[in-house]
């Protein structure tokens, strides 16, 4: 019997993108879950969409924020309010593979107590440029690489903030994720190895996200991770 999970969408200026999220996962095969979105002070129409949505939609729960306190507070809220113990977390822009809470989910039932989080695979979903194509060779075949070396020494550094899943006793115990970080999946990746909580890699948990198509965004993507985990190292 598979448990329930509680699926956490924080969103930020989503109003593009999180319908046909939300559509797809709600045609999720697995038997019992949740969806609880967070419209983390939106600027645009992103809380009034989600509102309009959970109307139609009895699966999808909303907490309208209405000030922008950032996407850890938003997956704290979410947690809090989660009733599964298990809790799937996914970028709003992402569209999430059919098969991949059954891989993750298998990791907590099979694996033991002591699995704190479960990883996946994103992958991307918009090629068209060349910077783009480039991406997706390092996620293919780089990011995954690191992550399967990482599983293999028997410590996975960071989960995917894109997809990952949670066990929820895990994170109350070590208190959640850090308001105060900007990269919020490498903080809390560490605070869990600090109580030798597992973390494992799964790389058939596949999820098609959006990346960066211009120079410039890519830049201010790669200078948040740099920034992320400076910040990391210096509080542990």
């Amino acid at each position: 019997i598979w448990p329930k999970i509680s699926i956490l969408l924080p969103c930020y200026n989503e109003a593009e993108t999180v319908e046909e999220t939300i559509n797809f996962l709600s045609r999720l095969s697995y038997p019992d879950f949740e969806i609880i979105a967070v419209n983390d002070g939106s600027r645009d129409h992103t809380g009034k969409l989600l509102i309009e949505l959970a109307q139609k939609n009895e699966k999808l729960r909303v907490i309208d924020c209405h000030e922008n306190k950032g996407k850890a507070n938003a997956l704290h809220m979410a947690a809090i309010a989660a009733s599964a113990e298990y809790l799937l977390c996914i970028d709003s822009d992402a569209l999430l593979d059919d098969m991949a809470p059954y891989y993750m989910i298998r990791h907590f039932l099979v694996r033991g107590e002591r699995v704190g989080a479960v990883t996946g695979n994103p992958r991307i979903r918009n090629r068209d440029t060349l910077l783009a194509k480039l991406q997706l060779v390092e996620y293919a075949s780089i990011i995954g690489s690191i992550k399967r070396t990482q599983r293999v020494m028997g410590k996975v550094m960071t989960v995917s903030g894109v997809i990952v899943a949670f066990r929820k006793r895990a994170l109350m115990e070590v208190g959640l994720w850090d308001r105060d970080m900007i990269t919020e999946d490498i903080a809390v990746s560490w605070k869990l190895e600090k109580r030798f909580w597992d973390i494992r890699y799964e790389p058939r948990a596949l999820c098609w996200m959006l990346v960066p198509e211009t120079l410039k965004g890519m830049f201010r993507q790669r200078l948040r991770w740099a920034q992320g985990g400076q910040e990391v190292i210096l509080k542990h």
